[in-house]
């Protein structure tokens, strides 16, 4: 795992509450990535690690510099220190490029028509991709749809409406969960992306079978926008899905107790007590382990280890058959017997 070393060279608010870190890109080692990827900051707050993603929302070969986009969130930590206490002129570790919500899959893109879906910060992978396709003409077609409370809550307005007025092959959907004014505006829809208006918005994205479907928001919205898609045919190959988080069903953990994992990080071992609800990669951050780890999705394959006894249950893992037997994900694994053992192998 590669790490570089970035210099910040501007911090720009897209809205009150959320705002863009522009780094400047190596002359040297550069840093290669993909539309719809993410960048790994890493932090150290209080004398504690903390390593977080953020998707990109410049594009390659279009930005000259590295952008990436983070709101704040209300208790958190890492969102809270960005916003707080980052200056122009400060250097941050990062981790090499990750993420697989990019547009490599596409064997035919440029018969293409490209759909994508976002609610709030959902939307900033979603600006990388449609930047990259647009200024490149890699496609036929491109459709924002894009959900927000208000119009003072979109993020990258001026961005947004500067495609709109360069790229006629640009359609435009903004709906307002909280619209003070009738809209005069067609792309300017009241209410939340709920069933009956995707179906609404789909009867323009035709021919229907030509259409990719890149998805970046809520759980609520994710599976609200895919099961309507399923049912006007669209197949699952051609529906793509970028998780910022994973929302656990509780009866998934009506059989995990809190229990004792040894963890053995190079040398060390140590025994962390992982309480009820929470990972094994958690519970040994809890206890100052230094652990490498990003997405906390299961997607990254970061924290995997190795299991050397007992058994885990791995919850929400998108990777598992990149997995051998006796390998999981430190992010989604849960100790149900009391002898659990794992070697960090990354």
């Amino acid at each position: 795992m590669l790490i570089y070393t970035l210099k910040i060279i501007e911090l720009r608010y897209e809205t009150v509450d959320t705002l863009t870190i522009c780094f400047k890109q190596p002359g040297l080692k550069k840093v290669k990535y993909l539309a719809g990827q993410y960048l790994t900051l890493i932090f150290r707050i209080n004398g504690r690690r903390y390593i977080r993603p953020y998707s990109f929302s410049s594009a390659p070969g279009i930005d000259s510099n590295i952008e990436v986009t983070v709101k704040r969130v209300s208790g958190g930590i890492v969102s809270n220190h960005i916003h707080d206490k980052l200056s122009v002129g400060d250097i941050v570790e990062v981790f090499e490029p990750l993420g697989d919500f990019t547009l490599d899959k596409i064997t035919d893109l440029a018969n293409s028509h490209l759909v994508l879906w976002g609610a709030g910060s959902g939307v900033t992978p979603l600006i990388s991709i449609a930047k990259f396709v647009l200024h490149n003409e890699f496609c036929k077609h491109v459709t924002l749809v894009y959900g927000n409370k208000s119009f003072e809550s979109v993020i990258f307005s001026n961005k947004i409406n500067e495609f709109k007025e360069k790229f006629k092959n640009l359609s435009l959907f903004h709906f307002y969960s909280k619209l003070a004014i009738s809209a005069t505006n067609d792309n300017v829809i009241e209410g939340r992306i709920d069933p009956k208006k995707i179906l609404s918005v789909m009867k323009n994205e035709t021919p229907l079978e030509n259409t990719i479907h890149y998805i970046c928001g809520p759980t609520g919205l994710k599976e609200s926008v895919k099961d309507q898609l399923y049912k006007l045919g669209i197949q699952e190959e051609n529906i793509y899905t970028e998780d910022f988080e994973i929302v656990r069903d509780p009866k998934e953990f009506e059989f995990i107790l809190t229990q004792n994992v040894e963890i053995s990080v190079g040398d060390s071992n140590q025994n962390v007590e992982v309480v009820k609800g929470k990972s094994i990669l958690e519970a040994g951050l809890d206890a100052s382990l230094e652990l490498s780890y990003s997405c906390q999705t299961g997607s990254c394959l970061l924290c995997k280890a190795k299991l050397l006894s007992g058994e885990v249950k791995m919850i929400g893992v998108h990777k598992k058959s990149e997995l051998l037997p006796d390998e999981c994900l430190l992010c989604c694994s849960f100790p149900i017997t009391s002898n659990v053992s794992v070697l960090v192998t990354n």
